[in-house]
């Protein structure tokens, strides 16, 4: 089923739909080659009408990740390499997959603390905190620092998908990234929405790059490992 909780920045549905059966194909829950049930009996699966789904089985065929043969059906075609607006992100359910969505906490530029790493050239930065959500889970929080010589966003502009943001509005995307995970303790910032039933915790530090720019961005992810897990797929 598709997500239920609606928040400012909500990407449309059929996006929506169409990233959430990449993360399915991502997860090995859609097998290459392999046959999608009829358009009606999805719709009813993910709950959303045939229209909607029609929309996200082209957008998915745009994609190259989609063959349809006429009298046939819809096949699935999985990509080499992962794919959508939601390929780095690396959290998913335990049962695999799940549609990433964020609720914004706030967004301050503020000059960057000296316990951050060094990254990008300003010494101010835009902090962004975020509560992660896979499907209709609160999983994780994550705080975000954008440096300031790429340009800063307000609260108004952001979307679901950071980096689909950062594309529109400051006119560049994140190319690579550099994971170091760990565990911690959540953070003193969490909100009353969501509620770990432990104070420790899965914990990610991301350095980000901008081709050809040094990198310009680092994230902290705090994730609950009862109801999410770290995946990295080496191909």
């Amino acid at each position: 089923m598709l997500p239920t909780i609606k928040y400012d920045g909500a990407l449309p549905l059929y996006i929506q739909l169409s990233e959430l059966i990449i993360r399915e194909m991502n997860a090995g829950r859609l097998m290459d080659g392999e046959r999608l049930p009829p358009e009606r009996e999805m719709a009813r699966v993910y709950g959303t009408s045939v229209g909607t789904l029609r929309k996200a089985l082209a957008e998915l065929e745009s994609k190259g990740l989609l063959r349809r043969v006429q009298g046939s059906g819809n096949y699935v075609q999985r990509a080499q390499t992962p794919v959508g607006l939601y390929a780095m992100f690396r959290l998913e359910l335990h049962s695999g997959g799940g549609l990433p969505a964020a609720k914004v906490l706030s967004v301050d530029v503020l000059e960057k603390p000296s316990t951050l790493p060094a990254f990008g050239t300003s010494t101010f930065a835009t902090r962004f905190r975020r509560l992660r959500y896979l499907n209709d889970e609160a999983i994780a929080l994550e705080e975000i620092w954008l440096d300031a010589s790429v340009g800063t966003l307000s609260r108004e502009v952001l979307s679901d998908s950071l980096y689909q943001t950062y594309l529109k509005r400051l006119n560049f995307w994140i190319v690579r990234a550099e994971d170091r995970v760990s565990v911690a303790r959540f953070p003193d910032w969490i909100p009353p929405d969501f509620t770990p039933e432990d104070s420790a915790c899965g914990y990610v530090e991301r350095l980000s790059w901008a081709e050809p720019r040094e990198p310009v961005e680092f994230s902290r992810t705090w994730f609950d490992p009862k109801r999410a897990v770290y995946v990295q797929r080496l191909k």
